[in-house]
């Protein structure tokens, strides 16, 4: 006997199917017989998905900058796994561990190289604050937990040390087993081209579709040469929306050249989610579909592509044997305002719902799905 099978559950490829789960692992999928403990009964119309991932998001709550709870930005809005992009360095790590073990929906941290995290703007300026042998340890005491590192390279952060700070991230990567690196771009200098070149396959730059003057599209409108050599290599993009770091421009012009995120993710905090323009990473998500991204294209970079970013191997896919993360949702038609971080306006036609959040199995209705009232979960 299952412990929980799903009926009529629609994929964004429209086929309808049953989900069998079984010790928080997906058990079957397709036309499911036998019997569970639970059963869920849908309609055909709602949406379901392997669980949504936010890989860039800053969820510690003691952060004085950009803090926020897991679950707020968690299942409360259908995601369920969440990866912390640099909120904390080797110093605080164990407090961000430690206070996200209650949450529903499931954390992960990308280690700041800085010892102290984003406890200013300027962790990188003082080069006393990567320490190698910090980093070491703190991967060493929760390997399950930190999955990769981050490094913030644009201005404001490094301060008068330019490229250094990378250099001494990609030492760090090399060092421990080649883990993934995020590196967020911004403001020069360093220039994008710079940074680019020192990249190597897998490393993720997040901030992709920032609408600042280093950004990924010369003023022509195409892709730096850097830029195109460095995905060539393997190296992904991620988009970090944010509150200064998403421009409709860059997006749809790059999007119409075939430059596609590897991934989406909000870089959502309790102001951007609050005030905007983020929201949530569904609100992020739906944004896609005025500027040239197809629903299963969406989809595919909150579960697989994320998962397979970061090494979270067995999530990301409806498949037997996968960790029993689902979202459900719906979409909905109508005329929106949608925003970016320029203040560009577009209206969107098409917008995401998620009704549940399903974490190893366990059901959390959504926000929205309460306020709905969809079904009862």
């Amino acid at each position: 006997m299952f412990d929980l099978i799903i009926r009529r559950a629609r994929l964004v490829d429209e086929q309808l199917v049953d989900i069998a789960i079984q010790d928080g692992k997906i058990a079957a999928v397709g036309q499911v017989s036998g019997q569970a403990k639970d059963e869920r009964l849908l309609d055909g119309t709602v949406y379901l998905s392997a669980g949504w991932i936010d890989s860039h998001v800053h969820c510690y709550p003691k952060s004085p900058i950009y803090h926020d709870e897991a679950d707020n930005i968690g299942v409360a809005t259908g995601v369920t796994t969440v990866v912390d992009a640099g909120s904390t360095g080797a110093a605080d790590v164990d407090d961000l561990w430690q206070l996200t073990r209650k949450a529903q929906t499931q954390v992960y941290a990308l280690l700041n190289i800085a010892r102290t995290g984003i406890v200013t703007q300027n962790e990188l300026a003082d080069l006393k604050q990567i320490d190698k042998s910090a980093v070491r340890a703190a991967l060493q005491r929760l390997p399950g937990f930190i999955i990769g590192i981050k490094a913030r390279i644009s201005s404001s952060v490094v301060g008068e040390n330019g490229i250094r700070p990378l250099q001494l991230a990609k030492e760090i990567q090399q060092e421990n087993g080649g883990l993934p690196l995020m590196v967020h771009i911004g403001n020069n200098p360093p220039n994008l081209d710079e940074i680019a070149e020192q990249l190597s396959a897998g490393d993720i730059i997040t901030h992709c579709y920032n609408g600042k003057p280093n950004r990924i599209l010369t003023p022509e409108g195409e892709l730096r040469q850097a830029v195109k050599k460095a995905l060539q290599r393997g190296v992904r993009l991620d988009v970090g929306h944010g509150s200064a770091s998403f421009s409709f421009e860059v997006a749809r012009r790059a999007i119409a050249q075939g430059i596609l995120p590897d991934t989406i993710s909000s870089d959502i905090y309790c102001r951007n989610r609050i005030d905007g323009p983020v929201k949530s990473l569904a609100h992020v998500m739906s944004k896609f579909f005025s500027i040239g991204m197809t629903l299963s294209q969406i989809i595919d970079c909150v579960t697989w592509k994320a998962a397979e970013g970061l090494r979270l191997t067995h999530k990301g896919r409806l498949e037997p044997g996968f960790d029993a993360d689902l979202t459900l949702f719906t979409l909905s038609n109508e005329a929106r305002p949608l925003l970016d971080s320029e203040g560009e306006t577009l209206e969107g036609q098409t917008h995401f719902t998620p009704l549940a959040a399903v974490v190893a199995g366990q059901w959390t209705v959504t926000d929205e799905g309460k306020a709905k009232n969809v079904f009862d979960l």
